[in-house]
């Protein structure tokens, strides 16, 4: 594909995520890929790269297009992202000439309205706050709660493109053993700062088509992730329920902390989702895991309280912490999403809780910013839980360096850590 061609795909691409305004880009971009596979890979990755860019900058563009008088389509956006990292409007308006394959011809008041925009930078002195950092204007104050005076430094992080990290199955070998068998690959990987377990690959590399992944050596997951999986201290032989367990990221990691023994429980409310753990349950060389489907009505819980030695639970959240992979995910958002999410994260922590044993652990973790779903939560457990106690999180820190953060929890974040962002805090019932 010419550049001009790859210009139109990405148009044509901003304008299928816009017409399907509640689905994650990610899935949208996937089914536009495969219905044209005669697009090449180079081409895919230029294509995604530059909507990317606009899904994580949407709002300080639309606002650029504003002030000079223009409708921020999907075809404007892209030209107003050109101008705004510094391509000049001759070259712009080249790639837009309406030759083969390429965007449209721009039209003489809207090449005039995008003079103004050269010479530009994507953030103005006069942008409102929400604007400038990419955040919907309802959520600034928890923002501005969370960070203070880096709230800026903070967010602007989540505009870089995330990392590849991945988790060394210990089950099936060591991290050096990963290192080589992705260099066989011709994948660059290389210890994370943190987690023992950690990789990080350097770009985009289709990493699940290797032998290493199918093989169950690495698995997909953010050094974050990891880190919640260290705090929890899943040891052989102890019983563990992973209360969230989703796909089971984690409880593939805490089986491997167990050394595939002893016996974990993994819960969801969604058997779809749980039915997609098996296979890599199975690929990791993991057999020490029972699966869970929690329907209305359930008795499960009420008959195992008092019974396990660490719950995790990886609470539903506003993914606040991950927008800097789904950065469509900012302005999906909405004040009742976060307002019913408290609630749920409440009630499913206190349920989970009574699983907890005389001396177990209750391992709390979301991967959000917002202190409401985080510090609020715990604040408001502990009140109505007197059992319980906050662990700190210099006691509970194993790995040789000290921990990355201060306080009592782990907070994360991609401007501090290179991380997601996640919260994570151990609570533990007196014996």
């Amino acid at each position: 594909m010419t550049p001009a061609a790859r210009l139109a795909g990405a148009i044509e691409l901003i304008a299928a995520i816009d017409s399907n305004p509640r689905r994650p880009a990610d899935g949208v971009a996937n089914d536009y890929f495969r219905q044209r596979r005669f697009i090449g890979s180079g081409d895919r990755k230029a294509i995604s790269e530059r909507v990317w860019i606009i899904l994580r900058s949407r709002r300080r563009l639309h606002w650029w297009l504003d002030r000079v008088g223009l409708r921020a389509g999907p075809r404007l956006l892209v030209a107003a992202s050109l101008l705004l990292e510094g391509w000049a409007l001759t070259g712009v308006h080249h790639s837009f000439s309406g030759g083969q394959f390429g965007p449209t011809p721009l039209a003489g008041p809207e090449v005039q309205a995008l003079t103004q925009l050269e010479g530009h930078t994507l953030v103005h002195p006069d942008m409102p706050e929400a604007v400038a950092i990419e955040a919907p204007d309802w959520i600034l104050p928890s923002l501005q709660a969370r960070f203070g005076p880096a709230l800026r430094d903070e967010m602007w992080a989540m505009d870089a493109p995330a990392t590849l990290d991945l988790r060394v199955n210990l089950l099936r070998g060591t991290r050096e053993d990963a290192i080589l068998a992705l260099a066989r690959e011709t994948i660059e990987a290389v210890p994370t700062r943190y987690s023992p377990w950690g990789l990080r690959v350097q770009g985009r590399r289709p990493v699940t088509t290797g032998a290493a992944f199918q093989s169950g050596l690495v698995e997909i997951q953010d050094e974050g992730s990891q880190l919640v999986a260290i705090l929890a201290d899943a040891r052989p032989e102890m019983r563990v329920v992973d209360w969230c367990a989703g796909a089971g990221g984690k409880t593939l990691a805490l089986a491997m902390t167990m050394q595939n023994r002893g016996h974990i429980v993994a819960c969801d409310v969604s058997e779809h989702r749980l039915e997609g753990a098996v296979r890599r349950l199975r690929r990791a060389g993991v057999h020490n895991v029972e699966r869970h489907l929690v329907e209305p009505g359930d008795k499960w819980a009420k008959r195992r309280a008092g019974t396990f030695d660490r719950v995790l639970v990886d609470a539903p959240c506003t993914g606040t912490g991950t927008w800097r992979r789904n950065p469509d995910a900012r302005l999906r958002l909405q004040p009742t999403d976060l307002s019913e999410l408290v609630e749920k994260q409440q009630m499913i922590l206190q349920t989970a809780a009574k699983l907890a044993k005389p001396g177990g652990r209750v391992i709390y973790a979301t991967c959000s910013i917002l202190l409401e779903e985080n510090e609020q939560q715990i604040a408001r457990f502990l009140e109505s839980a007197p059992e319980f106690r906050l662990l700190r999180l210099r006691d509970l820190w194993t790995l040789n360096d000290d921990p990355p953060c201060h306080g009592d929890t782990l907070r994360l974040t991609p401007r501090l850590h290179g991380t997601d962002g996640f919260f994570t805090a151990v609570l533990e019932r007196s014996a």
